[in-house]
């Protein structure tokens, strides 16, 4: 019998090959959408403007801040007067606490003031459980969402509901900001600089067409939009906000509408978060099905796929064909260029080493530690494939401890 080897040079090709399209599509994944979006908002801009919606103050429409907070006496009162400081007219807007399954000191500080409304059940089900349960109860037009160690500043109601004036805007996101001092550690420099591209980006896919999924730390929508998730659901925020926007509505962004937390207290804190959110992206991808039909939903396609679904599946698994593939042709090709970038990738993997190692230092220079991080966010969703296939990932509450200060 005889067997057909594949020879040497079919091995470069099919070598170079998988490097180069793995390249392209890690490159297109961090890179290159951002650099396309850019582009066609500028394009958008130019040949079709916005048209400005706007409400006046006596069409302001009625408000529930709902806070979902599981055992937060540490950080309950603050969050109490930081909403009770947000400037939107008090007749308009109603405070709801949900507290369900807390048993610390968390319910009898929202019980000493009385402007707010405590909602509580001994019953720990999740946060997305809580969630459901008070918007059964609510009437007004919006409903808006907050982390309860998100503080926000001043005009961030009002910056919000003003997007609503456009009648095609069914949810909107507000801007999730990290609180860093000069000096932070790797965990906090990295989530930093993430969190600012993230901002850019999500700028620019409204400005194109719609935000693909909100941050639970602050995002509202339109009551009579609101669609209940189902209970075992991990990322609840983003399944709610982009099930809004399959029924052909926008989602807006706010970016003067900030919600600022702390820094995770170190990088294996930040690694919980991840992972969680790794795990319920690859749950949402396959609950959001008809959402990959571009020629179904066109734009929205398009910027689910580029921003969302490649970040969760092919890109982390194409890293380490860049590698191995890369390995291969330095080796055994020729050109040059594959040795030069071989070493390009050593260079990147030394760097995320060492901010490894140096992950619970304080850095001035915090674009050291973007390799890490971004190291960090690829691994994760292995660790969270895993998870979800194992069934471990509880939708129960489990929060990445906070930095108590930035100093």
């Amino acid at each position: 019998m005889e067997i057909n080897l594949l020879t040497t040079s079919d091995q470069l090709t099919m070598a170079e090959w998988i490097f180069w399209t793995a390249l392209a599509l890690v490159f297109y994944t961090y890179v290159g959408y951002g650099m396309l979006l850019g582009f066609l908002v500028s394009l958008k801009k130019k040949f079709f403007p916005e048209k400005i919606f706007h409400f006046e103050q006596e069409d302001l429409p009625s408000v529930t801040f709902i806070v979902a907070a599981y055992n937060e006496e540490a950080y309950i009162q603050e969050k109490i007067d930081n909403c009770l400081s947000l400037e939107y007219p008090q007749e308009k807007i109603s405070y709801w606490f949900v507290t369900d399954g807390s048993n610390d000191g968390t319910m009898s500080i929202i019980e000493s003031n009385p402007e707010v409304r405590l909602l509580h059940r001994e019953e720990r089900a999740g946060k997305i459980a809580a969630m459901h349960r008070a918007m059964g109860e609510v009437e007004s037009d919006i409903a808006i969402f907050s982390d309860a160690n998100a503080l926000l500043n001043p005009e961030a109601v009002m910056e919000m509901v003003q997007c609503y004036a456009n009648p095609r805007v069914g949810a909107v996101a507000g801007e999730k900001g990290i609180a860093m001092d000069a000096e932070e550690k790797a965990s906090g420099a990295g989530e930093g600089i993430y969190w600012k591209y993230e901002s850019q980006l999500k700028k620019w896919d409204y400005q194109l067409y719609s935000v693909v999924g909100a941050a639970g730390e602050l995002f509202s929508v339109r009551t009579s939009l609101y669609e209940g998730v189902e209970p075992d659901t991990l990322l609840d925020d983003f399944m709610i906000s982009l099930r809004i926007a399959k029924k052909g509505y926008r989602v807006a962004y706010a970016p003067n509408a900030k919600a600022t937390e702390k820094a995770s207290l170190n990088v294996e804190e930040e690694m919980k978060r991840k992972i969680r959110i790794s795990a319920g992206g690859l749950q949402s991808i396959s609950r959001l099905i008809p959402l990959l039909n571009i020629f179904k939903h066109g734009w929205l396609s398009f910027q689910y796929i580029s921003h969302r679904v490649l970040r969760w599946t092919l890109a982390p698994l194409a890293l380490p064909f860049i590698f191995i593939s890369n390995g291969y042709l330095a080796v055994q090709s020729e050109e040059w260029i594959y040795s030069l970038l071989l070493l390009g990738q050593l260079g990147f993997y030394f760097l995320a080493f060492l901010g490894m190692i140096l992950q619970d230092k304080k850095v001035r220079i915090k674009g050291f530690f973007v390799p890490y991080y971004f190291a960090m966010m690829n691994w994760s969703v292995y660790l969270g494939l895993i998870r979800l296939l194992k069934g471990r990932q509880s939708v129960k509450w489990e929060k990445a401890v906070r930095a108590t200060t930035t100093s």
